[in-house]
């Protein structure tokens, strides 16, 4: 599609809107640590002008999807797919190797234009959200416009075919198919914002209302005339509301819902305010020579600001940037653009690939991408093959994890023992149950049941449920279970401890009811117990404690004689604690903490009064801390995977001290059963 005389007549004010909005997510992003809503301005200035020349391409009698598509990744895959391809060259040798899944896994996202719905899947998913941030997180928006930019066009073919069929007029059909769109989608957008923020910010739906918005712009712009001083007046506010969305709202947290009509009113003002031939309007700064071309950079400076700024926070070893580094920042992610645009976008866009061939375009977009996707496997080879190298065996000299802190320990491996579990997979460390043995209760599909595999009918038949730290603990009771014959059956939910109450997440409805559910299930299948955890805030600068609702949540199981076994947490951390080994040294004192700023010297359920009597606690606080640190290291294993959950390596070197210390507490210890592996 040519350029009309529409896109003409704004494209100076649009590439100062365009430019405007990338600053303010630049500048927000470095700078102040906060989110803008510069995006969302450009999800309308890209529905704007898309909708606009799909529009006029209908008037004037059809719309070419081959070449229109083949342009558009000639426009958008160069610069991106040249950002990725250097990124991951960077980052296999800046980042930590305890990034390198997360990272590759969310590279491969941001090439096939899906990396939302990986953060979506990763924002429900709870282990996934003590990931550090990725050096492409901010893919996420550009996916969503990749989805937008193939989705689009056949809506507004299918409405021009249909009024075709009916023999009326494509605009008004067209304005009253986006009015739906847009209100649906921000109903839907209003509805799981208030549900499930984490999940709407990047989930694709919540967002088709801020496009739909642009295209109802770019159709009735011409309808209703505005008289200059308001023109004038828009722009201005316009400007102000972009700049200050980003200072008066926590963008990250509270978007995208109904305060993100926010910045996209705020661009549609711009935008409606247009050329106002008037030495005070907003357009006369917005289409200065700059700002036109910071406009024209803006797509990769986006792309490359991000990457910039991670890969400079984990190389200077800090959590934030002053304003040197910021400047440093900005303007390294400013040359990096320049030299991207003038490089890479420009020659591309204007070279005869996809002229003289009808699929060139195509072609060259699945090879870039192709080069992209083998770069990644090559780097998720090289990681497998170093997360493998190094595995332990049941009572491994070189690697006794928790049975060095056993009374009597006597040390008998190599002093130069190498660490496990491997930096670049300790991040994946997780134990559990085989998820091909898991699936929905026949009772309650919302609980999803895992069962461990017994020989014959099993001995003795524990649950575990809980939050993540319950679920940890498998690591160190299925070895035990594997040994004794008893069934294990884990029913967990991330965030979600066992309770009344919503303790994790205050005013979690779902996460009551799916505890109801759990104590239903509990009380209809009658366990010989259940393992859970006993206490929480086990941190520095909070004071652990026993809450209200587990013990109330105890108590219903008491009815029913069936005995709790409660586990005393382990510590969490502001840090990772492998992370800082591998980057200070297992003997730094920096990745150490000491040990009376997370547990008090008595737990805090010796202190309770009322405590139901089928409720036995179990301490394994020595297992994590010696008398006066919590190490990161215990054993020549790395003793958490993040910052607050026990690696599976760590907890499987604990099965012995499990064993003894499960048993004794339920009154199982006489029962017959294979010894122990020596030092428990």
């Amino acid at each position: 599609m040519r350029e009309s005389a529409v896109e003409r007549r704004f494209r100076p004010e649009i590439q100062g809107l365009r430019a405007l909005a990338c600053v303010l997510v630049v500048v927000y992003h470095v700078w102040l640590g906060r989110i803008s809503g510069g995006v969302d301005a450009f999800f309308l200035i890209s529905g704007f002008l898309v909708t606009g020349q799909l529009y006029r391409a209908s008037v004037r009698g059809r719309i070419e999807y081959r070449p229109m598509w083949g342009r558009m990744i000639k426009r958008l895959f160069p610069a991106a797919l040249t950002v990725l391809l250097l990124v991951i060259a960077a980052s296999s040798v800046l980042l930590p190797q305890n990034r390198w899944f997360q990272t590759i896994k969310e590279v491969v996202a941001s090439a096939l234009y899906v990396e939302n719905w990986q953060l979506a899947a990763d924002s429900t998913d709870y282990f996934a959200q003590h990931n550090s941030a990725s050096v492409v997180q901010h893919f996420w928006s550009l996916s969503i416009q990749g989805q937008f930019y193939l989705v689009w066009p056949l809506l507004v073919g299918l409405v021009l075919l249909i009024a075709r069929r009916a023999r009326r007029n494509v605009r008004p059909l067209l304005l009253a198919v986006l009015g739906v769109v847009f209100a649906v989608s921000l109903a839907y957008s209003v509805w799981l914002t208030s549900v499930d923020q984490p999940l709407a910010y990047f989930d694709s739906l919540t967002r088709v209302w801020e496009f739909a918005l642009g295209g109802l712009l770019a159709l009735a712009l011409d309808m209703v005339p505005i008289p200059r001083p308001v023109r004038v007046v828009l722009g201005w506010t316009g400007v102000a509301g972009l700049v200050a969305c980003g200072l008066v709202l926590q963008v990250g947290t509270v978007f995208p819902g109904y305060l993100a009509l926010w910045p996209t009113l705020s661009a549609a003002m711009v935008i409606l305010a247009g050329d106002t031939a008037s030495k005070g309007g907003a357009d006369r700064f917005l289409s200065s020579r700059p700002l036109e071309y910071l406009g024209d950079l803006s797509y990769a400076l986006y792309l490359w600001h991000w990457p910039v700024l991670v890969l400079y926070l984990v190389s200077r070893d800090r959590e934030e940037v002053g304003p040197r580094g910021g400047a440093v920042i900005i303007a390294l992610a400013f040359v990096l653009a320049v030299l991207t645009h003038h490089l890479v976008e420009r020659p591309l866009r204007s070279s005869e690939i996809g002229v003289r061939t009808r699929w060139g375009a195509y072609r060259f977009g699945v090879l870039t991408m192709a080069v992209v996707l083998a770069a990644s496997g090559a780097w998720q080879w090289v990681s497998v093959s170093q997360a493998e190298d190094y595995s332990i065996a049941v009572n491994d000299p070189d690697h006794p994890g928790a049975l060095a802190r056993t009374e009597g320990f006597t040390y008998w491996g190599a002093d130069d023992a190498t660490l496990v579990p491997s930096f670049v997979g300790v991040s994946e460390d997780w134990a559990g149950i085989d998820p091909a043995r898991c699936g929905t209760s026949p009772r309650n599909t919302d609980l999803e049941v895992c069962t461990s595999e017994t020989s014959g009918h099993p001995t003795r038949r524990i649950v575990v449920t809980g939050d993540s730290h319950a679920g940890q603990f498998l690591g160190a009771l299925l070895p035990v279970a594997e040994a004794r014959n008893w069934e294990v059956t884990s029913i967990l939910r991330g965030g979600c401890p066992f309770s009344t109450d919503s303790d994790a997440v205050p005013g979690d409805q779902s996460c009551i009811d799916w505890n109801s559910a759990v104590v239903e299930e509990i009380l209809t299948t009658r366990p010989d117990a259940v393992m859970t955890i006993g206490t929480r805030d086990v941190r520095i600068g909070v004071e652990e404690r026993v809450p209200g609702g587990y013990i109330a949540q105890w108590r219903k199981i008491d009815e029913e004689g069936i005995p709790v076994l409660a586990v005393r947490d382990n510590p969490r951390f502001s840090q990772s604690p492998s992370a800082c080994v591998e980057s200070r040294g297992a003997t730094s004192p920096e990745c150490s903490t000491p040990r009376y700023d997370l547990y008090a010297a008595e737990p805090p359920y010796e202190a309770l009064p009322d405590l139901p009597s089928n409720v036995r606690f179990v301490d394994f606080s020595d297992y994590f801390c010696t008398a006066e640190v919590c190490p990161p290291v215990i054993g020549n294993v790395l003793v958490y995977l993040d910052d607050n959950h026990v690696s599976g390596t760590y907890m499987s070197t604990m099965s012995s001290i499990a064993e003894k210390a499960i048993t004794a507490a339920l009154g199982w210890a006489d029962e017959n059963a294979e010894e122990p592996p020596p030092g428990g």
